[in-house]
């Protein structure tokens, strides 16, 4: 997804499209390791996914003045 297209969503179906594409990554190194995937550019668009989604979630959380933890 693109990060426009997720900064339209609530909170909840940004947490349920983060679940799912945590979810793809896990059967993709799976099946990377068992030799059955062999493009990896999927697992690199799934790390992308969840990387914009966090972004996004974390970005909210500091506009409502959450504290910033190292």
């Amino acid at each position: 997804m693109k990060i426009e297209e997720l900064r339209d969503l609530s909170r909840e179906e940004l947490q349920e499209h983060l679940k799912s594409a945590q979810g793809k990554l896990f059967s993709l190194k799976i099946g990377a390791a068992q030799g059955r995937e062999a493009n990896s550019s999927n697992i690199k668009e799934a790390k992308i996914t969840i990387s914009r989604i966090k972004t996004v979630l974390r970005k909210r959380e500091l506009e409502k003045g959450g504290k910033f933890e190292q």
